[in-house]
């Protein structure tokens, strides 16, 4: 079962293209006439314990340090109005969801006033009703779909990083070698390539660089669709050469001659994490820095180095997701990081466009970038 919740995750990095009843919906409440307003700035107080809580985002170093807080800060400051909070994911299960169910489990979202209740739902269902105001947060990317709702009208905001993998691990593009050919030697032409939907992934981003150290652009080879167990196990059998393999099933391939890592996601660069509609972008902006000032603050108490090394933190959070203690050891320590990098919807955007996913121009990034609330949360102003 807990292997089944990792295979899950990569739902959630790998969300189809906006349902079509998005952007033709009748409902008029569901378009902001302010998605394209920009809101007025709010003044940005120093925060205590916050003071290296901020990075440049231009910098796209891969040995960039994440930013901190000092554990227990950013402080709770209580809404005066306790409010609810609905906030999907594409699993419940995965590694990557640790920060929020621990503050949910630790109390954090209480001691700010906000009832959190997370449920499961795939991207595509919940980002139409995170357009519609019908869900507040949704731990997502910037998929094609996040992309498209925005061309249509609709205001959606990416507004905080989730995690970069580390150095060490080997979560990504995992081929099969032919020939005693060596991984350096790995011939992509024509490869048949598991995935779980194609290319309207931001994981088609890292996919597409990998593709290119070895010569081969995305029009060179195939997808095929898989479920989650079907990825790995059709990969083992020889129905596809290549596939996107997730932690921690890429350790079932590591050290076997047949199987050679390629490469994976881009040091320092969170590609996914929470996206914020118009409940909180527009009409309750001091809950959504509530939100983002208590997963910050989680993080810096319980994530802000290797968690890993912890024996009792590792039982504590299999437990809270699900899973098995040797499951999470088996691979290195995710580096959560909840800033955004720049330009890197620049980036998606130019991969989507190509693969004919979302029509050009590709929109700026103001559009559809907020660093505004963790910012704030953290007492750091953005220019």
């Amino acid at each position: 079962m807990a292997r089944r919740g990792f295979l899950t995750a990569g739902a959630l990095l790998a969300c189809s293209t906006l349902l079509a009843a998005c952007g033709s919906s009748s409902d008029s409440g569901s378009r902001s006439d302010t998605s394209t307003s920009q809101q007025p700035k709010r003044p940005i107080t120093a925060v205590a314990g916050c003071e290296q809580a901020w990075t440049d985002p231009a910098d796209l170093s891969p040995t960039r340090k994440p930013a901190r807080c000092a554990p227990g800060a950013p402080a709770a400051k209580p809404l005066a109005q306790k409010t609810k909070l609905t906030v999907t994911a594409g699993s419940l299960s995965a590694e990557y969801l640790g920060p929020i169910r621990t503050a949910i489990a630790k109390g954090e979202f209480a001691k700010e006033g906000l009832d959190v209740d997370l449920k499961q739902m795939p991207a595509t269902d919940a980002i139409t009703l995170l357009a519609k105001g019908q869900v507040d947060v949704l731990y997502s990317a910037p998929e094609a779909g996040m992309v498209n709702a925005v061309k249509q009208g609709f205001d959606i905001k990416w507004v905080a990083g989730n995690y970069t993998v580390a150095p060490a691990s080997k979560t990504g593009l995992w081929a099969r070698v032919k020939d005693g050919r060596t991984g350096d030697a790995v011939d992509l032409k024509n490869a048949r390539f598991g995935t779980l939907v194609g290319k309207t992934s931001v994981i088609m981003y890292p996919i597409e660089n990998v593709l290119a150290q070895h010569k081969t652009k995305p029009t060179d080879v195939s997808f095929q669709q898989l479920d989650g167990a079907g990825v790995p196990e059709a990969l083992k059998n020889g129905g596809i050469d290549a596939a996107w393999l997730l932690d921690p099933i890429w350790k079932d391939f590591e050290g076997k001659p047949e199987y050679t890592f390629l490469g994976g996601q881009p040091l320092g660069e969170p590609l996914g994490g929470m996206l914020y509609g118009q409940n909180l972008l527009e009409k309750n902006r001091d809950a959504g820095v509530a939100f983002l000032r208590a997963l910050i603050r989680t993080v810096n108490t319980y994530f802000a180095g290797d968690y890993k090394q912890d024996p009792a933190f590792v039982q504590e959070l299999a437990g809270t997701l699900g899973s098995k203690p040797e499951l999470l050891k088996s691979v290195p320590a995710q580096i959560v990081d909840w800033e955004i990098r720049g330009g890197t919807t620049d980036r998606v955007q130019k991969m989507y466009i190509e693969g004919k996913v979302v029509e050009a121009p590709a929109l700026p990034e103001d559009k559809l970038v907020d660093r505004s609330f963790y910012a704030e949360a953290v007492g750091h102003p953005t220019s």
